[in-house]
């Protein structure tokens, strides 16, 4: 698809310009300095991210899907890493690795919506709760569960929605429901970096100083605004108009940045700074898709009842 080799063409221009203006305040910078040093690990990590995500793309829905199988797999990890477990959390546990995530993303490779959309809410919600009381240990055991559910909400059900994008029955757009997942992609990831650049510019007031300090509203409304900017100039990969496009960058976005306001919010209560160090100079999957947990069902359901 011509619209492919557009969209990467065009993100790997921008990362060749970062790599170079890194390199240069590098330089001029003479010792080594944390900032820098941060900003080189990221832009070497977003090469990688994107090379990966073009691969995928380029491959077909299966690899797409299988790609975020993975992603969920290794949030859920992170997930569970910080929540409080007993021994007798060891069948659910086991159960939300090997059971419930197979089985959520067979759903999405089988393209079958019904269950797909209940078996985590519904199937799991009941399960879950009774695996563990069979184990007879009431410990704690509404703060245990409740750990459980929502990390198996977050990471699994609410990702596999990305990967649920690719079969999508749009008129006059099959064979090129993937582009949705980089629409998404990018205008929820790009969100966050125009979101950081506007609060260190403009910012002065502050969003949710207890929870993410560095977030201010000047951030947030200019981010929004450049990031509904980014989505409609970004139309042609969706089956969108220019002004539908930055509507539905505008509405995920939004839900993009409390997703990452509610993961503060749990690292926080946990005292961690990041949720793990998978990515070098991001931290973990969490920390990297955490926006899109949010976003990710909230564009899914606006494109499948307003565009199928």
């Amino acid at each position: 698809m011509p619209e492919t080799t557009y969209l990467f063409g065009g993100l790997l221009g921008t990362l060749t310009v970062a790599s170079l203006v890194s390199t240069l305040l590098s330089a001029r910078a003479g010792t080594p300095d944390a900032t820098l040093v941060n900003l080189d690990e990221r832009i070497k990590a977003w090469w990688v991210m994107i090379a990966v995500l073009a691969a995928a793309i380029l491959a077909g829905p299966y690899t797409v899907i299988g790609l975020f199988a993975l992603v969920s797999f290794a949030a859920l990890r992170e997930f569970m890493t910080l929540t409080v477990s007993r021994r007798a959390d060891h069948w659910p546990l086991f159960a939300l690795f090997f059971v419930a995530l197979p089985i959520q993303y067979w759903l999405v490779w089988t393209n079958w919506y019904g269950l797909f959309a209940i078996f985590v809410p519904v199937w799991c919600f009941l399960f879950l709760p009774a695996l563990t009381v069979l184990r007879g240990d009431t410990e704690n055991f509404l703060y245990r569960v409740a750990e459980q559910q929502w990390g198996v909400m977050a990471t699994v059900y609410c990702i596999s929605h990305i990967a649920a994008l690719v079969w999508l029955p749009i008129a006059g757009f099959e064979g090129r429901q993937v582009l949705l997942v980089a629409f998404l992609l990018v205008v929820v990831q790009g969100s966050d970096v125009l979101q950081y650049v506007s609060g260190k510019l403009f910012g002065r007031h502050k969003l949710a100083p207890s929870v993410s300090p560095s977030k201010t509203w000047e951030g947030l409304i200019g981010g929004l605004v450049l990031a509904s900017l980014l989505g409609a100039t970004l139309w042609w990969l969706t089956p969108f108009t220019p002004l539908q496009a930055g509507g539905v960058a505008l509405v995920s976005c939004l839900m993009g940045t409390l997703g990452g306001l509610v993961a503060s919010a749990i690292k926080r209560d946990r005292r961690v700074k990041d949720w793990g160090h998978l990515i070098e100079g991001h931290g973990g999957m969490m920390d990297r898709v955490d926006s899109l947990v949010f976003a990710a069902p909230i564009f899914f359901h606006l494109v499948r009842y307003g565009w199928t």
